[in-house]
């Protein structure tokens, strides 16, 4: 797992699943600690598993009780459709992907 800070956004790269939810989870806190809105980017995940995107549920949830926002950006279809059927669509917020003309 490949993990950037660049001011309030996380850049993810690779594989995100339980074995890098403690670091992806630390650095979501961190980044809160600093920032109000912090944005997790999951553009370059090329798999990512339901204990991953619990660990950005929980983060959004705790982000919420502090007034902060947790929002993920780059969201593939796949990841989608996880954050779907595991109904964790309804904690996280997800930025809309551009449409291009």
């Amino acid at each position: 797992m490949d993990i950037v800070i660049d001011g309030p956004t996380l850049v993810l790269g690779g594989d995100f699943d339980v074995r890098s939810t403690w670091q992806v989870r630390d650095a979501i806190y961190d980044l809160l600690q600093r920032y109000d809105d912090v944005i997790v980017d999951l553009t370059d995940v090329t798999t990512i598993d339901v204990t991953a995107l619990r660990v950005l549920a929980v983060a959004t949830r705790r982000a919420v009780r502090q007034g902060h926002h947790v929002r993920l950006r780059g969201c593939c279809p796949a990841v989608r459709r996880l954050l779907h059927m595991s109904r964790l669509i309804r904690v996280v917020e997800v930025e809309r992907a551009a449409v291009s003309a």
